[in-house]
């Protein structure tokens, strides 16, 4: 057998190079670049084989320098999404600290089910520098480390604890990585003296290698007991979820809807399947969904979903689909999401299952009065929305609301760039009121719902696609969470707009806590007052000023005409950008409430007034909830 002599960590690198997926004759970077900080843990490893390899032109392993381990992992899932799972990158940090900032990423991609390899340093395999320093020292267990903590956040963990243990690790992380049903963060663990350590590897070990992404085609037999339930409802309602982004199923759902009518309704992470304008697309689902949709979901006696997992915001915590005998059809890649709610499961691709239902349904079509009435919701909707994004024409100069903001960056952009979003108070808003105008525009992290996601993720976005102009709308206490990820923005001259907006708090939070009875205790970011609280005066902070320092290039705007120059300006800049904005508390035309209910639980008992009124109404709400069996 040929082998070639190479330490650990120059055989990880070589290997990840030559790993590709491949989905409908198209091959890609199954690992296509590694973000990294380096310190005593993976330094001389893989910061040494990085080296090693190369990193001009043509780098087998392109690098990326990143300033937290965390908003890595957030590039990276960023990354990932925009090429719909089929490219991933890795991720690499030193042993301690840097590995445990991996924990909250790891979670995030695993939930939203998008690939990202860790590749966390490790204590010595050998135990003789032991404690190593920043070594969790365990009593009962010897062989753990801090990496423990990734392994429920993990698809796949493994440590490395011999260099020929490295062969069977790593090509059980690629099959995962490259699985539609299973994929998520994957760590390797990697001892620091494993990383250094020589072996003479097999060179079959490098040879490309490619992953092929299936798409399962569904069984028959469910297939027809679908289709003839779609047949006989007369009130049906499509629920398109992430899956359809992710298996580029969006011209076989388009297909779909204009054979049948069915309505289509979109979750967080499937908004953009249809066009907004497309006649059966009537937006958002559950808590921040839109009027016409959940009207639509509550009367509906057939569901079928695609490619979703079914969360509580889209099912209003169980109390949204409330027709007697509603039934559900899953359509999904993953069994495990496919069964929820009772449903007839259709184990398949997304794409291959809706073109097969599609067949299936030729010459059906949804009753005339159902395709009348939701197109007349859809119209009174789209009034709503026009209200919310339109300036007020009593005051030119007053300070836009935060669906001005949206109003107004919706009048600028085009169907090519990417709206990237994940908490906060906008998520809400723009789940009901974005007209998401292509399949990947519409960028919300909201499985997870991590602050900081925003800007990391739109680095991401744009290595992936750097053709596209990226906008990270961010809140102020999103932004103060991780700032400095500005700084390889600019490093990188990525096409990013940062849209700061200032409301001197928590204001999703905020008015979360209002409604169970808090009184928004803990959720502004005002000075302290006499009686204690922080009530006093707003921080006297300058949010733009620090972007500016950070190097970006900042326009602050006051008005809604100012927005609407200031984010032209941003987006013909060549420059990494920051539109900053103080909206109004208190507009004359609020946001659209909720039209479903949240499941956040209020105190049983109280003594103040407050929380005893949202435990009556929590108590009306909650006795709407049920299974679906």
């Amino acid at each position: 057998m040929s082998t070639v002599e190479l330490t650990t960590a120059q055989a990880l690198v070589r290997f990840l190079a030559a790993q590709y997926t491949e989905r409908d004759g198209v091959r890609r970077r199954l690992i296509a670049s590694c973000w990294g900080i380096f310190g005593h843990g993976n330094v001389a490893g893989v910061g040494q084989a990085l080296v090693e390899s190369g990193q001009g032109p043509g780098a087998p392993l392109p690098f990326h320098q990143g300033r937290n381990e965390q908003a890595m992992v957030h590039a990276a899932v960023g990354f990932a999404r925009q090429h719909n799972r089929l490219s991933a990158q890795a991720v690499t940090t030193s042993i301690g600290p840097g590995a445990t900032n991996l924990v909250t990423g790891a979670a995030l991609a695993t939930v939203n089910r998008l690939p990202v390899l860790l590749l966390p340093g490790d204590t010595f395999a050998s135990r003789i520098p032991d404690p190593v320093l920043q070594q969790l020292e365990v009593p009962y267990a010897g062989d753990l480390s801090v990496n423990d903590a990734l392994r429920p956040v993990s698809r796949y963990f493994d440590r490395v604890t011999r260099p020929e243990a490295l062969i069977p690790a790593a090509l059980q992380a690629m099959r995962v990585l490259a699985d539609p049903a299973g994929t998520g963060a994957v760590t390797l663990a990697l001892p620091q003296d494993v990383q250094a350590e020589a072996y003479a590897w097999p060179r079959e070990f490098f040879a490309e290698r490619v992953w092929r992404v299936p798409r399962p085609a569904p069984d028959p037999d469910v297939l027809d007991e679908v289709a003839a339930a779609v047949r006989a409802a007369r009130r049906p309602l499509l629920v398109a979820g992430g899956g359809v982004h992710h298996s580029e199923a969006e011209d076989a759902l388009r297909t779909l809807a204009d054979a049948t009518g069915i309505p289509v309704a979109s979750t967080q992470a499937g908004k953009g399947s249809l066009r907004h304008d497309h006649p059966a697309d009537v937006g958002g689902i559950g808590h921040t969904g839109t009027a016409v949709a959940d009207a639509l979901a509550r009367e509906a006696d057939l569901v079928l979903g695609v490619g979703t997992r079914w969360t509580d915001f889209t099912t209003a915590s169980g109390t949204l689909f409330a027709a007697d005998g509603v039934r559900f059809a899953n359509l999904n890649i993953a069994a495990f999401d496919g069964h929820k709610m009772g449903a007839t499961c259709l184990v398949a691709d997304a794409r291959a299952g809706l073109e097969a239902l599609t067949r299936a349904l030729r010459g059906h079509r949804v009753p005339a009065g159902h395709e009348a009435a939701y197109t007349e919701g859809k119209k009174r909707w789209e009034r709503t929305v026009a209200e919310a994004f339109a300036p007020d024409p009593f005051d030119a100069g007053a300070r836009p609301s935060q669906t001005q903001v949206l109003g107004a960056l919706d009048a600028v952009v085009d169907d090519e760039d990417v709206v990237v979003n994940a908490a906060g108070s906008l998520p809400g808003d723009l789940h009901k009121l974005w007209r998401a105008r292509s399949p990947r525009q519409y960028h919300l992290e909201y499985g997870y719902s991590c602050m900081g996601y925003e800007i990391p993720a739109a680095i991401g976005v744009g290595l992936a696609d750097p053709d596209r102009h990226v906008w990270a709308l961010v809140g102020d206490g999103t932004y103060l969470m991780m700032p400095g990820e500005i700084v390889t923005a600019v490093q990188e001259g990525s096409r990013l707009t940062v849209v700061l907006v200032q409301n001197h708090g928590y204001a999703s939070i905020g008015a979360l806590s209002e409604q169970t009875g808090a009184e928004r205790f803990g959720t502004a970011y005002r000075f302290r007052d006499a009686d204690g609280g922080y009530t006093g005066a707003p921080l006297p902070v300058d949010l733009a000023a620090n972007a500016a320092s950070l190097g970006l290039e900042v326009w602050r705007a006051g008005t809604v005409d100012e927005l609407r120059a200031a984010f032209a300006a941003a987006r013909a800049s060549g420059r990494p950008g920051c539109v900053y904005v103080e909206t109004d508390p208190d507009p004359a035309v609020p946001a659209p409430g909720p039209e479903a209910w949240w499941d956040v639980v209020v105190a049983e008992t109280a003594t103040r007034p407050a929380a005893r009124e949202a435990r009556t109404h929590y108590n009306h709400n909650r006795s709407h909830q049920r299974h679906h069996l």
